[in-house]
């Protein structure tokens, strides 16, 4: 009898099991339950990245400035890419600035309760986004393992995040949430700074969708791991080179 029970504790994982099947569906898109090749969200992500190529550079001209992806796809297999976070066009100008032939290999932090919130935007943030579900009342920590494990385990992987954890109520930056540190040095991945100028004035908070204009995207340097407060003024000395007006905390003396 207790060689029986030891066998079913050590029994493999099959994903056409009963635990696979009932997997929730906003994981299943995620590549540490996939079993195969996604060919849906293959489809859907070349779309969709078709769909952003052709509004980036015509309702919204969007330029890149600074270090190449390309470059950094070489060095870096892994990277936290973090921005300051304005408007909802954040995320999506950051995925049509990268190249996306590496799509594949790029996800996004966000919010469990809007995101996925129906069956049109779980489709939708699974398939084209390739979101990562982050339940913002989540007590036991489960967002914060299931990123952890992501960047553990996979060898590859560009994860988009917004360290200070929600949109900017007046289009400055403020101070990062732990996240950032703790997904960076438990699993030692590098931070790659990037700047959006020109979010909030194209989509402001309350705003029902975005105007046309001109938005940048500043690509910046590659931050080691370390504590919340020594990546926020990395970032924050870096971006002041660029916008000296940029974040909250600084007082304009006139």
């Amino acid at each position: 009898m207790k060689d029986n029970q030891d066998s079913l504790k050590m029994k493999p994982w099959k994903y056409d099991n009963e635990q696979w099947t009932q997997l929730p569906t906003y994981l299943k898109h995620l590549p540490l339950f996939t079993r195969s090749i996604d060919w849906t969200s293959m489809f859907f992500r070349f779309a969709w990245s078709i769909y952003l190529k052709v509004v980036f550079s015509t309702y919204i001209q969007l330029r890149t400035k600074g270090a190449s992806y390309q470059e950094l796809y070489k060095k870096y297999p892994k990277l936290l890419l973090i921005s300051n976070h304005g408007s909802h066009l954040d995320a999506t100008s950051i995925a049509a600035s990268i190249p996306s032939q590496y799509w594949l290999n790029l996800y996004i932090t966000a919010a469990k309760d809007y995101f996925f919130s129906n069956p049109f935007f779980t489709f939708f943030s699974k398939h084209c986004l390739g979101a990562i579900p982050i339940d913002r009342k989540d007590r036991k920590g489960e967002a914060v393992n299931l990123i952890l494990n992501l960047l553990g385990n996979l060898d590859r992987i560009w994860m988009i995040l917004f360290p200070e954890g929600t949109r900017s109520p007046d289009g400055k930056i403020h101070e990062f949430k732990r996240g950032i540190s703790i997904f960076s040095e438990k699993t030692n991945t590098p931070i790659l700074f990037l700047y959006l100028d020109g979010n909030t004035k194209l989509w402001p908070k309350g705003s029902p969708w975005a105007k046309p204009g001109k938005l940048t995207i500043h690509v910046g340097p590659v931050c080691e791991p370390g504590p919340v407060d020594e990546v926020y003024h990395k970032y924050k000395e870096w971006v002041k080179s660029i916008n000296p007006l940029a974040f909250a905390d600084d007082q304009v003396s006139l």
